[in-house]
């Protein structure tokens, strides 16, 4: 029998995960990246940030089990052969960028010593997480990640709006 509509389990984290995205990327560049590492605001700043990582990265592991083992609706048609190919790319980029996100910040926060301190309260902040090559891929990710949302974003309201396929359908709540 083919559904019409994602299982709820997957609709609910599409959703909870997008909102936690959005604010952990706004929080890592519009806050805590202009914290100084010398302030004592950072250590709380910073824990707040591993923990919704933390929670952000095992949410996706849980929501790429769940794509992979429950029955989803067909691929979406555009009408246009390249758009329709470049769809389930840009899916599994989407996902690639959230594990580099959640990569590339546990590397980060191991080579400067984070969970000890942020969580242990022994050592200090280094002066710098800039010389840190992690810290770099976890900036250059960020910024790929919210082109990649925006994107997605634009390609649903385009189905939506544009081509009037109902797509929003299919990533809501109901009868599968």
């Amino acid at each position: 029998m083919q559904v019409t509509r994602y299982h709820g389990a997957l609709v609910a984290l599409h959703w909870l995960l997008a909102l936690m995205l959005l604010g952990m990327l706004g929080y890592g560049s519009l806050g805590l990246s202009h914290i100084p590492n010398s302030s004592p605001e950072k250590v709380d700043a910073l824990r707040g940030h591993m923990i919704g990582g933390g929670l952000i990265l095992a949410l996706m592991l849980l929501r790429l089990v769940l794509r992979v083992r429950t029955a989803h609706p067909p691929p979406a048609a555009t009408g246009k052969p390249t758009l329709d190919r470049l769809a389930p790319v840009v899916h599994w980029a989407l996902y690639g960028l959230v594990f580099l996100m959640a990569g590339s910040g546990i590397a980060t926060s191991v080579l400067a010593g984070l969970p000890a301190i942020v969580f242990g309260g022994v050592g200090n902040l280094p002066a710098n997480f800039d010389a840190l090559p992690p810290r770099f891929v976890h900036g250059v990710v960020a910024n790929l990640l919210m082109l990649g949302i925006a994107g997605h974003v634009a390609a649903a309201l385009y189905h939506q709006l544009v081509s009037r396929d109902s797509l929003f359908a299919r990533m809501g709540f109901g009868r599968r």
